[in-house]
């Protein structure tokens, strides 16, 4: 039997934990003609963003460069965080870099076809099993409503 329903407070905090624990996300994006891509990049969350780094010749950085819509989920099938959010290239601060580096294990800034994404969630669901499906809701439009 699952637990029960996590209040909307805890759900969002358990997702405030998570982006800035986890290392990795699925990344989906699509090409201007609707071909979807997934893959797994790792992420830096900045408190309102997360920013990604991935080669400009992979099908991530296309896609993104040409349309700036994706989603993102984090965790396993049985506690979620779906993320759907808009992508801009982005210029990192040095602290940035830095924070990104030591997460993700990787440091792109000397590579230069290694661009930048700034990631910003207009819409964030999470849930865990079925009985938290119908308010997984927390951001809408890019406001938290929790």
């Amino acid at each position: 039997m699952p637990a029960a329903p996590r209040p909307l407070d805890v759900r969002k905090q358990d997702t405030l934990a998570r982006l800035n624990q986890d290392v990795d996300a699925w990344v989906a994006t699509a090409s201007l003609d609707g071909t979807p891509y997934l893959m797994p990049l790792s992420f830096l969350w900045t408190a309102d963003t997360l920013l990604l780094s991935t080669s400009r010749t992979n099908p991530t950085a296309r896609n993104l460069l040409a349309n700036p819509l994706l989603q993102l989920t984090l965790g396993e099938v049985r506690d979620v965080i779906h993320i759907t959010a808009t992508a801009e290239v982005a210029e990192v601060t040095d602290a940035e870099g830095e924070a990104f580096a030591l997460k993700a294990g990787f440091d792109p800034r000397p590579l230069t076809n290694y661009p930048f994404f700034r990631v910003t969630p207009t819409k964030i669901q999470a849930w865990r099993e079925a009985n938290e499906l119908n308010h997984r809701l927390l951001m809408e439009h890019g406001n938290w409503l929790v």
